[in-house]
């Protein structure tokens, strides 16, 4: 009997002759092993499939001078599976980038929305803890304006100038009621409108509406432009995903995977230069995309590198309340002034005793996520951004290499091995092998590449106009001018740096030093908060 050592070293031999046999061009006597292969992967039926080899003078691209095992019909077949196993590859070869743009992308909307939240309640408990005796008429405005936040970042055509200003305006009626002039009443609908028209005029808040705005259009329209640019990343993969190749390109791919099963070599794959070649005319169009991907992914990598400090939208966000509180504060200790210019023109109101409304954000709402706790800041937004650039910039020529991967991982023949060269096996092929590119495939002996390609231009065209996008929101080193939004749009300059004036420091209200936490979107702050009371007003809690 046979040992196991001598039983596997018989069954390799066996194989390799197998292979062997399946490879040769000559002496092919049964269309067999074609048939099973053919029902096996195109799932044809073999009824009206040659038994043996026969002329097949009715071909029109695996033609030869040998006998065949083909017909005009598998030919047909064979040029549609040909286009298939071609998308197949594409969509193989690009699976992991798509991935990881596309969860990136999902990952990146799920945080902001979690910041925009937090940023609610951060601006929600301030006035339930501090200004308790407004919070219940605060929330229509803090719940209207971080939805604008959101509305703004995802996409939506809403202007921040304007939604800034209309949380400001919609504050200072409250301010001026309940701590201007305060006592526990109430005035009609007219004159707290009127107050709310004036505040414009009478700025009770100073500066502080300006560098809210400068803070959100820095922080925003970056994050907001991030996110546009990764959507059309992925849009650049689904199209080349599901390119339509030329007609070209159709017999030429037929004939390099299929028409040497017309001649029983089932197992056979294309020489690397051959393949090289036929891939390289096929995908001449998309590898144009080139370099604009790679500027693309530079673009992105030079606004993730910029968004920090004043143009980071989670220290922007959840540092808002600290503003707010600000301008509350400036209010009241100028309310002897604001009081005689708003009765200057609203004139003085006629006010009704009635009850100051509880907070609304009591017990319940603690349970659920508004407490600020305690956390490390070891996963913060930034740094997940920088990890997904990281991982990005190994793509940068992914459209440039990209027929070169599909031969050497997917369709051609190991180096040293017996290989298709579209006619016959060989022991190398010896046409001249062409590069990349459009201009490149003159030289092409296997494929003519005519004319461009309309819907890589549009890519391109896209491409183009995203990059623009990504470097205008880019800070320069030194400064960064901004136009705002219309209606009296506001022009700033200013430095790439964080400082005092906007808010990233110690202000009136405190220093608030946060980072969220992305891993399973849990926030958890870390915080020293140093608050300057002003007299008569709650402080804000220690715990």
């Amino acid at each position: 009997m046979m040992d196991a050592r001598t039983w596997r070293v018989g069954c390799r031999c066996l194989l390799l002759l197998a292979l062997v046999g399946s490879t040769r061009s000559e002496g092919v006597q049964s269309c067999e092993e074609v048939r099973k292969v053919f029902q096996w992967r195109l799932a044809g039926a073999v009824k009206g499939l040659p038994d043996s080899p026969r002329p097949g003078p009715d071909l029109q691209v695996c033609t030869s001078k040998k006998p065949t095992c083909c017909t005009r019909k598998m030919e047909e077949r064979y040029q549609i599976a040909a286009r298939q196993d071609m998308q197949r590859v594409l969509q193989t070869s690009s699976s992991t980038l798509k991935f990881l743009i596309s969860r990136n992308a999902a990952a990146f909307q799920e945080t902001l929305e979690t910041l925009i939240r937090q940023a609610e309640n951060y601006t929600s408990i301030l006035f339930c803890n501090t200004y308790r005796n407004m919070a219940l008429e605060a929330a229509a405005s803090i719940q209207e304006f971080f939805t604008d936040v959101g509305l703004y970042l995802f996409g939506a055509d809403v202007n921040p100038e304007e939604f800034v200003n209309r949380f400001f305006d919609s504050l200072f009626p409250l301010v001026y009621n309940h701590l201007i002039n305060p006592g526990v009443t109430e005035s009609s609908l007219e004159y707290s409108e009127c107050i709310r028209m004036a505040r414009r005029d009478v700025s009770p808040f100073g500066n502080i509406p300006q560098r809210v705005m400068g803070q959100m259009g820095r922080s925003l329209l970056p994050s907001r432009t991030f996110l546009q640019a990764l959507n059309l990343g992925i849009e650049v993969i689904n199209t080349t995903d599901h390119l339509y190749f030329s007609k070209e390109c159709g017999r030429v791919l037929l004939r390099m995977q299929y028409c040497p099963h017309c001649q029983g070599l089932t197992l056979s794959k294309p020489c690397m230069g051959y393949c090289l070649n036929v891939m390289r005319g096929c995908l001449a169009h998309v590898a144009e995309l080139n370099p604009h991907w790679h500027a693309y992914i530079r673009s992105l990598e030079e606004l993730s590198d910029a968004m920090h400090g004043t143009y980071d939208i989670e220290h922007v966000l959840l540092n808002f309340h600290l503003l707010v509180n600000d301008a509350v504060m400036q209010a009241h200790v100028d309310g002897q002034n604001l009081s005689a210019r708003v009765n200057k023109i609203c004139g003085r109101p006629i006010r009704s005793p009635t009850q100051s409304p509880r907070c609304s954000f009591d017990g319940i709402k603690e349970k659920h996520g508004m407490k600020i706790s305690a956390r490390n800041g070891e996963e913060t937004l930034a740094n997940r951004r920088k990890e997904f650039i990281n991982s990005l910039r190994l793509y940068r020529t992914f459209y440039g290499g990209l027929a070169d991967q599909l031969c050497v991982n997917e369709l051609a023949a190991a180096d040293g091995l017996p290989c298709w060269n579209g006619e016959d096996i060989v022991k190398s092929y010896t046409q001249p092998v062409v590069g990349n590119g459009i201009k490149a495939q003159s030289g092409n002996p296997e494929i003519k590449v005519k004319g461009s390609d309309p819907v890589i231009n549009q890519i391109i065209d896209k491409l183009k106009h995203v990059i623009q996008l990504l470097q205008g929101r880019s800070p320069k080193p030194d400064k960064w001018e901004l136009q705002m939004g219309s209606g009296g749009g506001m022009l700033e300059q200013v430095s790439g740096d964080c400082d005092d004036e906007d808010g990233c420091g110690g202000s009136g209200s405190g220093e608030v030093k946060r980072t969220l936490k992305i891993t399973d979107l849990l926030l958890e702050e870390k915080e020293t908060v140093k608050y300057t009371l002003v007299e008569g007003l709650a402080p804000w809690p220690s715990g």
